[in-house]
């Protein structure tokens, strides 16, 4: 349960940003048409739910380290390559809008010029270029419950004070101006709303998803992270409707709610939704500069920030203005991406049933070999890795070392067991003299090696010239 609850408030993370958090998007997606805006609301929750579940079991079967070759897997090569230029497109796009609510957010609230704000999200993206995928899931996952609870009592508070009139308040939301392009039908906007989000979204969930070995679970946390959206989404409408009267007009409506109830709330909660800017900034930007660097990794950080100071450039047009014309237009573009995403999985989900049983025994296999407590494999259990492994998509080698290290990492983690990343570098991608798994020709997992990596916690090919 705990890996499946860090893959959903990842997810939440990922897809709260600015639009969200400020309360813009939501005003301009849903509270625009007034009532009908409310199941608006709930209809795109829902959507993004189920397609979030299917994108991260995609994620996991295929192991994937960004989008590109999950799309080849599941389409055919021209319209991999359009999902490939319109995913890209729509990170930077997305991108750049996050640093544009990051200036607009400090202005309101602290009466800054907008580029402070945005160059100070410049800088904690740049930063973050720094760090690893798991590092950065657990950072979107520490801060993804602040936002959580802040909303909650938002929505306490408003149950406790509410307005006598809501006929008047509806009256007063239809006097929004709805996104642009979505034929003033709430229906259309709403399902335009979801395709956003899961083109959005999608790049980053397939990464997030490809460093989970198990489909199942994967599938779990982004189901789970879908419904925690839904569920944020309908109170934030909520919220929002029944404020009506005293956020019209501002760039970070929800920041309004809070300021009107004391101004060192709207203090802490424009932090916050800062904060949640950065989550999605990051998660976007990140995808993209590992697409982009997905032939040569070494250049990862020279394309992340570029990227990061090109979107800085772009930012200066405004927030309110780019969530009304670009984020429509990126949900059209989705449509083509749900639809493929959806058939695949629809088309893969037995295999992808079949894959997690198989990772499941491997995992098991694993954790027989790695723990202290248990014996080395026997031949027969050795000959059924081989045998799980070379049945796999993925091969036997590269899938063998992917279990281990997963399995090392639980095993490192509990408390109740002997066993030690540090003393098996070859399974810990952060160490030092990790280079993966042994390098032997074919896919049969090289036993004699991984007998040596037992017994020495190094793969001999792989050993540091010096120990220190």
């Amino acid at each position: 349960m705990g890996k499946t609850l860090k893959v959903a408030l990842a997810l939440v993370g990922l897809t709260v940003g600015a639009g969200f958090a400020s309360g813009q998007e939501v005003i301009q997606y849903f509270l625009s048409f007034g009532y009908w805006g409310i199941l608006g609301a709930a209809v795109a929750g829902l959507t993004i739910a189920v397609f979030s579940g299917w994108v991260y079991q995609l994620g996991s079967y295929y192991l994937a380290d960004d989008h590109s070759a999950v799309f080849r897997s599941v389409s055919r090569p021209w319209v991999a390559r359009f999902m490939d230029l319109t995913t890209m497109f729509t990170l930077f796009c997305i991108g750049f809008v996050m640093i544009a609510g990051a200036g607009a957010n400090l202005q309101q609230q602290f009466g800054l010029q907008t580029w402070v704000g945005a160059a100070i999200m410049v800088a904690l993206l740049i930063a973050s270029g720094f760090l690893d995928i798991d590092k950065l899931t657990n950072v979107i996952s520490f801060i993804t419950p602040l936002l959580i609870i802040c909303l909650l009592g938002a929505f306490v508070i408003t149950l406790m004070n509410m307005p006598d009139n809501v006929a008047a308040l509806n009256e007063l939301a239809m006097q929004n101006q709805s996104a642009s392009g979505t034929f003033d039908n709430w229906l259309i906007t709403a399902l335009n709303y979801a395709t956003l989000v899961m083109i959005m979204d999608t790049s980053m969930m397939l990464v997030f998803a490809g460093s989970h070995m198990n489909p199942a679970q994967a599938g779990k946390g982004g189901l789970l992270g879908g419904i925690i959206f839904a569920v944020l989404l309908l109170i934030l409408t909520f919220i929002l409707f029944m404020n009506m009267e005293n956020i019209i007009g501002a760039d970070m409506p929800l920041l309004m709610v809070f300021d009107n109830m004391h101004p060192a709330v709207g203090v802490f909660v424009s932090i916050v939704i800062y904060l949640m800017i950065y989550n999605t900034a990051v998660g976007l930007l990140y995808a993209l500069g590992r697409r982009l660097s997905h032939d040569n990794p070494a250049k990862f950080r020279t394309y992340y920030f570029i990227v990061v100071l090109v979107g800085f450039a772009l930012s200066f047009i405004g927030f309110a203005d780019l969530v009304g014309w670009v984020y429509p237009l990126l949900g059209y573009l989705g449509v083509i991406l749900a639809v493929v995403m959806g058939v695949a999985w629809f088309r893969d989900r037995k295999n992808i049933q079949d894959e997690t049983g198989r990772r499941e025994r491997l995992a098991e296999l694993a954790e027989t070999q790695l723990d202290p407590a248990s014996d080395d494999l026997t031949h027969a259990e050795r000959n059924e890795v081989d045998e799980l492994t070379s049945d796999s998509h993925l091969g036997g080698q590269d899938l063998w070392q992917s279990v281990q290290e997963e399995v090392a990492a639980d095993l490192d983690a509990d408390s109740s067991s002997d066993f030690s990343l540090k003393d098996v570098p070859a399974l810990d991608p952060e160490a030092e003299g990790y280079e993966g798994a042994p390098d032997t020709p074919g896919e049969d997992i090289h036993w004699k090696s991984y007998e040596e990596m037992y017994k020495t916690g190094e793969f001999p090919a792989v050993k540091p010239p010096e120990k220190h």
